[in-house]
């Protein structure tokens, strides 16, 4: 017997099959388009998502030996997924890394409301949450909020097309309308965000057995699975990839090297005292998941690839090796999201730029300054959330594969790198979590401990960390330096 683990990423729809003992049977994939109607929009057709995870699935259950016993599904996170009464949607999808909603955020942050948000959900808001949409589209389109049921995410709405049923699990619940010590919606707020009469719209908080429903036969016919077996709503995204990486004390974190480059570190507790930034997420065992997601990650190297090495990102890579780590090479600070940043800081206007250049700077020193710069985000993002039991970090997504790239990220940071075996660590993680919550224990540990096995560490440089920690409070005070600018290029756009 198998699972299908479904992992729906912004641009990537993955299916995969697994055995009860974590063999990975059987692999399908789709891509899926961002539509850019309006400069700082990002949004999705819900269908084409839906007819693409259907599509994957049906490819992974026909490739697969063994019969298939339940689907699980993960997903992108945040955003807003508005259907109707029938489960219709109502408008595209906005997604996370929509910049639409910018000056709502901004006059929020004016006013303080930000602040006080975070003293009761433990996340700073962004445009691309739910809260500051729903906000926009309360102020202009106001008959598109009115024709909508339910505002979900892109799990909620995966979830609702294979069962019927609207739900949240608490992770996407979490972030923004969550009482984090509580883990439930708050009233406050709603009122906060003036989005009390939005209530209603929020789909009920499932936890345990209520995070299963089973397959309607409309979707078994689409998929190609049998009716009635079970669906399973797992955690969001880079919830289920920390799972996948075996992440699951403060001694361990997290990096996502992918669209988004997601540091996620374990706490036992939640400080919700100090500023606000990232995102708070209800974890297992009464412990919290902080996840800082930047709105630029992995982007910014195809983006470089394009402009100094012909669009060829192995080029690329192969330019930043050939150059050393000095103290007079280039910097890059990569914020180069039309949404600015919001990890490990909230800053809507901030935007990406080189320094230190000259007529002597090379192609490679451009290239290494690419490399450096996100590793160093990933610096400071563990410095403002990691426990000091932290010993070391595991790294997913596409850009764990680069060796290179991963003896930067342990240089740069001063950790031991942990790459665990496995590509499709977020639908690995989703398949743990789905045998956990059936009660199949004993196949959980078998799975959790071939995630231990295989893995391949890289180890701190001492000299290099030195050399990297001076160019890293540099770097911050470049960064300090050219956000006094944000504003004024915001202004002449």
């Amino acid at each position: 017997m198998a699972w299908i683990a479904i992992d729906a990423g912004t641009t990537v729809i993955k299916a995969v099959a697994f055995s009860r003992t974590g063999k990975e049977l059987a692999l399908s994939r789709a891509s899926t388009e961002v539509l850019r109607p309006q400069n700082e929009y990002s949004e999705q057709s819900q269908e084409s998502v839906w007819q693409a995870v259907a599509s994957t699935v049906r490819q992974t259950a026909q490739q697969c030996s063994e019969p298939i016993e339940g689907i699980v599904s993960t997903a992108q996170g945040d955003g807003c997924w508005l259907v109707d009464a029938s489960g219709i949607p109502v408008r595209n999808a906005i997604l996370w890394n929509d910049g639409r909603a910018y000056e709502i955020v901004e006059r929020w942050r004016e006013e303080g409301i930000i602040d006080q948000a975070f003293r009761i959900s433990g996340s700073a808001s962004y445009p691309g949450l739910p809260n500051a949409i729903l906000r926009w589209l309360s102020l202009h389109e106001p008959q598109t909020l009115a024709r909508a049921r339910w505002a979900l995410t892109c799990n909620g709405w995966l979830f609702s097309c294979m069962t019927g049923r609207y739900a949240a699990d608490l992770s996407d619940a979490s972030n923004p309308f969550c009482d984090i010590k509580h883990r439930q919606y708050s009233s406050d707020l709603l009122r906060l965000f003036q989005l009390e009469e939005h209530l209603e719209k929020l789909p009920p908080i499932a936890q345990g057995n209520d995070l299963s429903a089973p397959l309607t036969s409309s979707a078994a016919k689409q998929m190609g699975l049998p009716a009635g077996i079970p669906v399973l709503m797992a955690p969001y995204d880079i919830v289920t990839t920390a799972f996948g990486c075996g992440v699951n004390t403060p001694e361990r974190a997290c990096v996502i090297l992918g669209t988004t480059i997601c540091t996620e570190t374990i706490l036992p507790d939640m400080d919700l005292t100090q500023a606000a930034s990232g995102t708070t997420i209800a974890f297992e065992d009464g412990q919290f998941l902080r996840a800082m997601p930047t709105l630029t990650g992995c982007g910014a190297l195809r983006w470089g690839a394009t402009l100094f090495a012909g669009g060829d990102q192995q080029r690329l890579e192969q330019l930043a090796q050939a150059e050393c780590v000095s103290r007079d090479g280039a910097f890059f600070l990569p914020y180069l999201s039309a949404a600015g940043e919001r990890a490990p800081f909230l800053e809507p206007k901030a935007r990406g730029s080189f320094h230190a250049l000259s007529f002597n700077t090379s192609p490679s020193q451009i290239a290494h300054a690419l490399y450096e710069g996100l590793a160093f985000v990933i610096r400071e993002c563990l410095e403002t959330t990691a426990h000091p039991a932290l010993q070391s970090v595991s790294v997913a997504g596409g850009g764990a594969r680069s060796d290179f790239w991963c003896q930067m990220i342990a240089d740069v940071t001063g950790r031991k790198v942990i790459r665990p075996a496995g590509n499709e660590l977020g639908a690995q993680g989703a398949f743990l979590w789905a045998l956990k919550i059936t009660g199949n224990m004993d196949h959980a540990q078998k799975v959790s401990l071939s995630i231990e096995t295989g893995t391949t560490p890289f180890v701190p440089c001492t000299a290099e960390y030195d050399l990297f920690s001076r160019r890293y409070k540099t770097w911050l005070a470049l960064r300090d330096a050219s956000s006094s600018q944000w504003q004024m290029l915001r202004e002449e756009r």
